[in-house]
């Protein structure tokens, strides 16, 4: 399973960005997908993840109520929906994919996307 994600960049304080995480390859079979963050400096951290269905999702206490994760199943396309983003949130976003329904643990995912870049200015 090949993962790309796209759309970080800059943005202010109190905005919004969409990324999203198009998978190819082995797509057939259902896989848990996730979302991560890794800022400089820091490990990489648990941000948000869904079934392949969506019928349920996990998120992070820090993103909870601002992020929303979904999925588009036509697209084999997996979205982060952030809004009233801070600095703090400022990191390079990372989807993943799982063999369990749903993980939130960076070992328990078998595919990585390359990450995309959010940077939120103050």
């Amino acid at each position: 399973v090949q993962l790309q994600a796209s759309g970080g960049g800059l943005v202010q304080a109190g905005g919004s960005l969409r990324l999203s995480c198009a998978a190819s390859g082995r797509t057939g079979r259902s896989y848990g997908m996730g979302w991560f963050r890794q800022a400089p400096g820091k490990e990489r951290e648990f941000v948000a993840a869904s079934t392949w269905s969506g019928s349920r999702t996990d998120y992070a206490d820090s993103v909870k109520g601002r992020f929303t994760i979904s999925r588009d199943g036509a697209k084999n396309t997996v979205y982060l929906q952030t809004n009233s983003l801070r600095p703090e949130d400022t990191a390079i976003y990372y989807c993943a994919a799982t063999g369990k329904s749903i993980a939130t643990k960076p070992d328990e995912y078998l595919y990585w996307g390359q990450g995309s870049l959010v940077t939120v200015s103050s």
